[in-house]
């Protein structure tokens, strides 16, 4: 898979960027309204010159997301706490990037994982109205099929002006679980889904019966989608106490 505007994942799955759903399906409107969108218009790099990016994420709280910790970072491209050193808007609650019926707020903080390439960053106001994913205390399971929502693009080449405009989402079955990643290959809609340019973020989650979501990892790399191969993502379960402390989850 083609590396998330080139950001190198200083994390323990050791692979290049995640960032998109190729071969997956619409999402309907009113669906997984806790996909956040996340849009990098002006990006700086080390030289002064500039670039606009994407990931993706999910709200845990009313004022805060969850996603991949390189989606922050300096101009050297090392991953970073605090305020972002670039705008970053969170478009949350509605399935399309160019929709309204959402609620768009800037993030004003970011806390990165030590041990996982994945930050919780804090909005600039509460989200209201939108029920955020619950983030699961469980270890997942060898067979569990798992779903993702993510708002990259189609295949490893497209640019973050030549996505899908509608959250794209895929099944998949948990293959093997590591101490702190949980390994995943496509399910359906075909077995070639996988994550692409632009979903690094994206969350992975359980879905019940009773027609509640739970938090299972979060996308940080992968091989060149699409692909029908394993992929690592990282496990929240085993972050649950480290994200409650900075985190008042629901």
């Amino acid at each position: 898979m083609t590396a998330l505007a080139g950001l190198t994942v200083l994390s323990l799955l050791q692979a290049a960027p995640a960032n998109a759903i190729a071969n997956g399906e619409d999402v309907a409107d009113g669906e997984y309204t806790f996909s956040a969108s996340l849009s990098m218009p002006e990006i700086t790099r080390g030289d002064g010159t500039t670039y606009a990016s994407a990931c993706s994420g999910a709200l845990i709280a009313d004022q805060w997301i969850i996603t991949a910790g390189h989606c922050f970072h300096d101009g050297d491209r090392n991953r970073v706490s605090g305020p972002p050193r670039y705008q970053v808007t969170a478009t949350i609650g509605q399935a399309t990037r160019s929709g309204d019926e959402g609620v768009k707020v800037d993030v004003a903080d970011v806390v990165q994982g030590e041990n996982a390439d994945i930050a919780i960053a804090k909005l600039a106001k509460p989200v209201e109205g939108i029920e955020p994913l619950q983030v699961g205390e469980n270890a997942p399971a060898k067979d569990d099929i798992v779903r993702l929502v993510g708002w990259g693009s189609s295949d490893a080449t497209a640019d973050v002006d030549n996505r899908p405009d509608r959250m794209q989402t895929g099944e998949f079955v948990v293959t093997g679980v590591e101490d702190l990643a949980v390994n995943v290959t496509g399910h359906a809609p075909q077995r070639d889904v996988s994550a692409c340019p632009y979903d690094s973020g994206a969350p992975f989650f359980s879905e019940s019966e009773d027609g509640t979501y739970s938090l299972v990892a979060t996308e940080v790399g992968g091989p060149d989608c699409p692909h029908a191969e394993d992929e690592s993502a990282a496990r929240t379960d085993v972050l649950y106490d480290w994200i409650a402390k900075h985190v008042r989850l629901p």
